[in-house]
This record gives structure tokens, sequence and C-alpha cells, in this order.
């Protein structure tokens, strides 16, 4: 036999076999061959054609054993299953692609014990698998059993021919008899490998006659299934005939009806629209109605209108998300510089779809200072995610039916503008960017903030209801984003169903980098102006932002970079200007004309009674003085500079401060009977409210009492109690900004607030110094000119002569 004759044989390494035989392996992929079984083979990996070479040049036999994994290019030993076919190799053809097809013979299993090393091919000692069965009356009746139900199979498989069932049936040995039919099986490869692995024929048997009737039930429900669409397509067809019929015999006839093609017209699309079942039989059942009514009726023409709003809108269209963080991580970059928060939460929206792969839309709310990019950042998160964009503006939005849409009773009915914009994305799934969401107004029509609760509400906008449509339309995908000046504004309930992200001002190098990146060129450009016809330094940018333009956002900045350039482009036409033109700080001036603000002079001089303190405003921080004025009277407080209801109790309350501290501060106890104080917060032209000017207004106040100047380089904000307690507030990032764009050097906040200190950009915490503060008398100390700050909250009775004279608000002190 072979076994004996190869195992005297040496491999190319000249190593004995240790037993067995010694014969080249050629791993399959997604075939395992059986004994008996022919079967063509389309080789193309070098080493298995290299293996098939050797088996031709000697015995033509070659180990076939299948791989563990088909996508495995270059299997290791591991790879390989343990058992496989002994097979001969019966025909070998060279194709012109460099590829190799073999036909081969499966004779005997074959188990390998180990591989030989070789670098060319898989090289194994393998040894035959003996098989022996019994021909007892248990494995006869199970032959009968095996071949009555592949008959059975077979008139369920079209793939197999008839006469398999001929050559099968004369087959007597249960070991080949099961390892033909299982060729014919399409079991999984593991189960295949299983049956090969199966050296009792009897045992063999029975688990290829388990598959064959496990296929037998699949193959018996796709024929009901064939059968069910097979009557189904029939119907259809009889329809379509005899539709075809009727219009034949209405174009001979000439009565071809407009009305009935647009009908017929309009109810095909229905029915391909992948409409919710409630949209679907409000679409037909209208549709029905518009076919029993006079085609020129006005009710028609409402009906009409209606199932176009049906059918033109995306019912279960979506576009795919481009879930590559990367791009959209270089697409937000490009569009924005800065904006971290916002990008962050894109970026974990996409990383959390790509894990769960359904996600519902997001709600974004941002809320920052004018000309910061929220409106342009909705564009760039569409771009970057590969959604449409709709945008709708709310501001001035008054009326309920704006958002809802109206009843189909009224004239003119639409829907709202959600459902508006839908339509126009086109998809399920867009960027939806809902501007100015906080300047929506309320009257008698109703109040649209509350009709924005259902559709911003993920639990409810799976099903939002347009008055017009009067069905549920899926929005839960939609990736909302609302932008905001004040959050103030904004109804609590509307908050709470948001998710808010705060942009705050751009601080003097993120100005300068967003000029140089985006600004600049885009107004060259819109100018008609080359790079080589002008260009601007970094003293140029930096001197309009801080001479210029006065503002948390780019807005301005872009507007002054416009106009140096519409003058550069009259320079070039007159002929003016023929090399580059250098923008440089000191050329600022005869382009733009005497500079707009001062920048850097927070203040010269220590003065008594005024202090600066830190606003936030709808347009970012701002500096704001504030003045207190003693003068002699009867214990009357005036509060002027348009302050509002909280700022005016917040004076109250530090006025009571310093009266319950006026033995520390050296004061009669009785000071304020024989004084008028006057407290005046300048620009009274501007509203102002909010209670973190509390300190402010304290130390005002004590500086005015006491006489002792309060520092100008140093500005501060808290809320003061009457206790002397200092309250955390809200904007710290705005107002520190601010501060530095006036040139202050130190800021006093409340200690609370020291975890939103990390907020604050590096480059602008290196120029300050930022103490925190917890008591009243901690802001006095480091507030005031003291020459020793640490015995300032003494008894000073020697001081409370000096509040019998009138004391002049314009005093000053040299600092």
């Amino acid at each position: 036999m072979l076994f004996r004759n190869e195992k005297d044989k040496k491999d190319p390494g000249g190593d004995e076999p240790q037993s067995g035989l010694r014969v080249p392996l050629l791993p399959l992929r997604d075939i395992i061959v059986f004994p008996h079984m022919v079967v063509p083979l389309f080789v193309g990996r070098q080493k298995s054609i290299r293996a098939l070479e050797e088996a031709m040049g000697k015995q033509k036999y070659i180990l076939l054993a299948a791989q563990k994994d088909a996508k495995t290019n270059d299997p290791s030993e591991s790879d390989i299953y343990e058992v496989g076919t002994l097979g001969n190799v019966v025909q070998l053809l060279r194709l012109p692609d460099g590829t190799v097809k073999v036909l081969v013979e499966g004779k005997h299993r074959a188990r390998i014990l180990r591989y030989v090393d070789n670098p060319d091919y898989f090289l194994v000692d393998a040894e035959e698998i003996e098989e022996v069965c019994e021909g007892t009356t248990e494995v006869e009746a199970l032959i009968r059993s095996v071949n009555s139900t592949f008959e059975h199979y077979v008139k369920l498989n079209k793939k197999i021919p008839a006469e398999t069932v001929m050559s099968v049936a004369s087959i007597t040995e249960a070991a080949r008899l099961a390892d033909t039919i299982v060729a014919h099986l399409g079991v999984k490869l593991e189960d295949k490998e299983a049956l090969l692995e199966t050296t009792d024929p009897a045992e063999r048997l029975e688990k290829v006659l388990g598959y064959m009737r496990s296929e037998i039930e699949i193959l018996e429900v796709e024929k009901r299934i064939r059968t069910r669409v097979k009557k189904q397509m029939e119907k259809t067809q009889k329809e379509y005939y005899l539709n075809e019929q009727m219009r034949a015999i209405q174009k001979e006839l000439g009565e071809k009806d407009e009305f009935k093609n647009e009908i017929q017209e309009l109810d095909e699309k229905i029915k391909a629209k992948k409409m919710t079942a409630e949209a679907q039989e409000k679409s037909i059942k209208e549709l029905k109605k518009l076919k029993m009514m006079s085609p020129m009726s006005a009710e028609a023409t409402v009906v009409r209108n209606y199932i176009d709003w049906m059918i033109s809108l995306p019912w279960g269209e979506y576009t795919d998300d481009k879930l590559d963080i990367e791009e959209a991580e270089k697409v937000l970059d490009e569009d924005h510089y800065g904006l971290e928060k916002v990008k962050k939460r894109i970026i974990e929206y996409l990383a959390v779809q790509q894990l769960v792969g359904q996600l519902k839309g997001p709600i974004i709310c941002l809320v920052g200072p004018p000309g910061v990019g929220k409106t342009s950042l909705g564009k760039s998160i569409a771009r970057s995610t590969g959604r449409k964009f709709v945008r709708i503006s709310l501001g001035g939005v008054r009326d309920e039916a704006e958002v809802r849409g109206h009843r189909r009773t009224y004239i003119g009915a639409l829907p709202g503008k959600i459902i508006q914009s839908m339509k126009k994305a086109g998809a399920g799934n867009p960027v939806f960017l809902l501007d100015e969401v906080d300047k929506m107004s309320t009257d008698f029509r109703g109040d649209p903030s509350s009709a924005l609760l259902e559709v911003l509400d993920p639990e409810q906008n799976t099903a939002f209801n347009d008055h017009y449509l009067d069905v549920d339309y899926d929005l839960s995908k939609v990736m909302f984003i609302t932008t905001a000046n004040n959050l103030e504004r904004i109804p609590r309930p509307l908050q709470d169903r948001m998710e808010i992200i705060r942009i705050a001002g751009y601080t003097e190098l993120e100005k300068l980098n967003i000029a140089k990146k985006y600004l600049i060129p885009k107004c060259r450009e819109n100018n008609g102006l080359k790079e080589e016809n002008i260009e601007f330094s970094d003293n140029a940018v930096l001197g309009l932002v801080r001479h210029y333009t006065k503002e948390a956002g780019v807005r301005s900045l872009e507007r002054e970079i416009s106009s140096v350039c519409r003058k550069v482009a009259v320079e070039i036409i007159k002929g003016d200007s023929e090399d580059q033109t250098l923008v440089n700080s000191e050329s600022l001036p005869k382009y733009l004309g005497p500079e707009k603000f001062r920048y850097g002079r927070a203040g010269e001089e220590a003065r008594i009674g005024v202090t600066t303190g830190l606003a936030w405003t709808d347009l970012g921080g701002e500096l704001l003085k504030t003045e207190v004025a003693v003068v002699p009277g009867k214990g009357k407080l005036t509060i002027t500079g348009r302050l509002g209801e909280v700022m005016q109790e917040s004076a109250q309350a530090a006025m009571s401060y310093v009266r319950s501290r006026a033995d520390d501060l050296g004061l009669t106890r009785d000071f304020y009977q024989a004084i008028d104080v006057h407290i005046h917060v300048p620009e009274g032209a501007t509203p102002k409210d909010g209670p973190s000017a509390g300190i402010t207004l304290a130390t005002s106040l004590v500086s005015a009492l006491t006489r002792i100047p309060v520092r100008s380089d140093l500005a501060m904000t808290g809320e003061v109690t009457l206790r002397g307690n200092v309250l955390p507030i809200g904007g710290l990032k705005e107002k520190v900004l601010a501060a530095h764009r006036g040139g202050i050097t130190h800021i006093l906040i409340p200690a609370e607030n020291e975890k939103d200190i990390e907020e604050i950009p590096e480059s602008i915490r290196k120029d300050l110094t930022i103490e925190l503060v917890e008591h009243a008398d901690e802001v006095l100390r480091k507030a005031l000119v003291l020459e020793d700050p640490e015995s300032f909250l003494k008894k000073q009775r020697q001081i409370a002569e000096a509040f019998t004279e009138a004391p002049s608000p314009t005093d000053v002190v040299t600092h």
C-alpha cells in the first residue's frame, strides 16, 4: 500500500518520518474533502502550488485539511484542523493568471501526527485512520432510513440532480454512504469537520440523518413561503394586466381621464413611501375621499395638498452617518478654531454611534455671546457627520402654530416650520439648527417655547404631532442644535430638555489665530484681492482687536478687516499701490481713523469710593465701575445707574454689612444718620442687574466711608450676604477675559468658584493673579490701599471724627 511505500521515503531535509507516512499538506478554505469525493480546486497560494507540484512529482498523494478560518492568508499549524483526507491528484492544469486548477479524489481519513520543517510548503507526518463497521441489523436499518430521507431531501432541493438518488442507493457500505451524502448537504464547515473526525460509520450515519432532517424542515418552510409569494405575484400580475387593458380601452375610446391618472399616481406614491401604518392609513383614506370629489372643488385642492405633503416627507429615509472620528475632527478643526467642548461632544456622539449602531439624536444648546460661531458651527457639524443641514430662526416667533402648524380647517393652512424643514432636508436625520431660541416671545396666539417642549424631548419626539398632518412623525433621529445668547430667557422646562454647552468669548490669541486662518483669507477673496496684494502683520491684527473692536466674538473684527481690504482695493485701482501692501499697527489709523477704544488702561490712580467690578452680559464680559459718594445728610441711601431689583437689594445688603461692622471699621454706630450715601454705576442708559456686584458695592462703601482708596489694578466679583460671606457667581470665564482685555492684573473671586478656573485658558491665567475669598473682610484687606492690611479691621476710633466733614468723592491717591 501507499503508506508502507511512503514510509520509507525521505523529506527534502533528509529526516525520517517518525511514524505513518510523510506527505505534502494542502490547506483548504471553506471546503472539506471526504473520502470517495472527486473535487475540483483552484489554488493560488505559492506554498500550496509547490505542495501540489511535490505531490505530482511523486505518487500524486497529498493530505487535504481545512483551515479553521478561511480569511487567514498564511495559516500556521494551529490554524489547520488535525484530521483531513488523504487524496490523490487526478489532474493538474496551470491557468494564465498563475493559479492552478487541480482535480483531487479523496481516499482515506488521516490524522496529522506532526509538522516537518520545510520552508517551501507544508510537509506532515500522518497516519491513516482505520474505520471498522459491523454489518448489524441496526446499521442496516440506519442505511435504509438514510436512503429514504435522502430521497425526500432531493425532491425538495432542486439543486441536486435526480440521478444522484440512484447512485447513492447503490452504496451498501455505511462509511461510504455517510461520506457521499454529507457532500450534498448545506451544513456548516465545523459540522462537516466533526463528521470527518467521527470514525464510527454508524455514529456518522446518525449525525448525517439528523442534519438531513433539519435541512428538510428548512426546505419545507421555504417551499411554503415560495408558494405564498407566487400566489401574491399571480394576483398582482392579474391586477396589472386588467389595469393595462382598461388603459388601452380608454385610449382607444379617447376617454383618458387626467384626474384618474393623477389619483393613480398618488396611490402609487403612497404605496412606495415607507410611511408608518397610521400615516399610510390616513393617506389612503384621504385619497378615497379625493376620488369621490369633483376635481375642481375647493375641498379637493385642500385634500390634494395634504396628500402631497404626506408623500413629500422623508418617511424612514435616512442618510448614512460618517462615523470616521478622525475625519470629523479634521472637518471641525478646518471650520472653527477652539470650541473644544462642542467638538468633543460631537466626537463622543459619533463614537457611541459606532458602538451602539442606533442612537437618538442629541439635543444640544449652544449658549454664548454673538459672533463666536454658534450658527456656523451647526453647518460644520452637519458636514463632519455627513448629514443634511436645515436651519430655522426663532427670533421674534410668537405664534405656536409656527412650530406645530395650523389645522386644516383654516384657509391656506400649512404644516409648522419643523415639518417644512424636514421636507426641505429630504432625510429623517438632518442636523436641525434652531437659531436664537431665547428670542421667542409670547402673546394671545400661544407660547412657541411650550410647543418646542415636545420637539426637544427625546422621550416624546418619536411621535411629534403636527396640527396640519394630524399623524405622528418621528424626530428622534434628528440632531437638534439650538443657539442662544442668554440662558435666563429660555424657560426652565425647555432648558431641562437640552444639553447646555457654554461658549465663552475668544481670547486675544484665539482672535489672532481666527483672523489669520479664516477671516483674512475670506475678506481678501471677497474683495478681489490676492495674497500678493495685501498682508496683515500680527501687530496689525492685535491692534484691530484692542483698539477698533470691543466684543466677545469676531464679527466686528471681520468688518474692520474688510474695511482695510476695501481701501487697499481702491489704492490698487487708482494705481497708488503697486507692491504688496503690508498692514501693521502704525498704518491702521490711515485706513480706519483714530483708535475707537482704550485698551489696557484699567485705571492709573487709586481712587476713594471707586471699585472695578466684573459683569457678564449677552455680549460677553465687561468691566463695571462702581462709585460711592458720601455727603452730609440724614441717612438717605440713593442708588442710580438703572440698576435692577436684584442689584439694588445687593447694594442694601452691602450697606447693612458695613453698618454691622462699624466698630471694626472705625466708624461710630450711628455714622449713617449724619450722612447721605449715593451709589452710582456709570453708563446709566444700560440696564444692569444681578447679585455678583455685592463685594464691589461693599468695597466702594467702605472706601468712601473710611477715606481709603481702592487699588486700580484690581477687579472683583461675588455676591455678599449680611454676614459678609462671599457666595459663588456665574460667567467667570467671560468676566476674567474682560478683566484681561482691560489691563487688570489682580482678580478676587469667590472661593466656591475655584472649580471654574480650569475653564480659563492657560495663556490668560499666567498674566493674572486670581485670589479666592470667602469673606468680605478678606476682600477689604486685599482691595484697599493699606499700609498694614492685617491691622485694618481693628477698631479705628480716631477716624470717626473725619465724618463730621463732607468728604469729597473725587479725592485721589496716586498708586
